[in-house]
């Protein structure tokens, strides 16, 4: 059982944490391109999580993206949900690369697999950016050890090499979300890549297309695992990752 001078030091600590995000909206509201676009969207941002039951104080974000079918999904939950509740789908305004994940700089490819908003960018030339940690600690195991490339984000504008265009009205809407969730006290962001929906007849014409390439294939059989966790519950998996680079859940 705690001590009373252990649950006040861990109070203290909550309370610490919860002021320092609540600063970091106010530090992101300085920069005009987050401060207007709060004014045109804070308000549909806050009607669509109140028709959700979702509350600000304790909200968290999840995102989900299907490179093949150009959607970028928004989850949302609170303290009283345990769930992730599907907020809004948007369309990726352009794709590079192809199938399978990135490798290496200058391959043209967006990353596929587990990762998350590592920086929020309001100063980007591409109006507004989220930051992914591509390469994450699979990617270095797999990827080229000296070459494997970087800055890869979720940003406005459509134009593209490996990062995930949404135009700069829907960047807005993200951005805010993002904002919002780090403010309540959320410290990563998850943004899973796949590079399709892990069922139904497109992810079977893929395994069919590449079904020479047992290597890409087990490579997309590890991503099905925590695909099909998150279908089943609706809760983000927990994994570790194996010396080979595979997800254990």
């Amino acid at each position: 059982m705690l001590s009373g001078k252990a649950i006040l030091i861990i109070a203290l600590f909550a309370i610490i944490n919860s002021l320092s995000a609540q600063d970091f909206k106010k530090t992101q509201m300085q920069n005009g391109k987050v401060f207007k676009a709060y004014e045109e969207k804070e308000a549909i941002m806050r009607a669509m999580l109140e028709a959700n039951d979702l509350g600000l104080f304790s909200l968290q974000i999840f995102i989900r993206v299907f490179k093949k079918e150009k959607n970028l999904e928004v989850w949302g939950r609170d303290n009283p949900h345990k769930q992730f509740l599907l907020l809004k789908e948007y369309r990726i305004c352009r794709t590079s690369g192809q199938a399978g994940p990135k490798r290496k700089q200058g391959d043209g490819q967006i990353p596929e697999g587990f990762y998350h908003i590592d920086r929020f960018n309001p100063w980007s030339q591409f109006h507004l950016s989220l930051g992914l940690n591509y390469p994450n600690k699979s990617d270095k195991i797999l990827s080229d050890k000296k070459h494997p490339g970087g800055d890869i984000f979720i940003h406005g504008s459509c134009v593209t090499i490996g990062c995930l265009p949404m135009t700069d009205d829907r960047i807005k809407e993200i951005y805010i979300l993002a904002v919002e969730a780090k403010n309540s006290g959320q410290q990563k962001i998850p943004v899973h890549i796949f590079p399709v929906k892990m069922t139904g007849d497109k992810y079977i014409e893929m395994t069919e297309e590449y079904a020479g390439d047992e290597n890409l294939l087990e490579f997309w059989r590890n991503l099905e695992e925590g695909y099909l966790y998150f279908e089943m519950n609706k809760k983000v998996p927990e994994f570790t990752v194996n010396m080979d680079g595979s997800h254990c859940f």
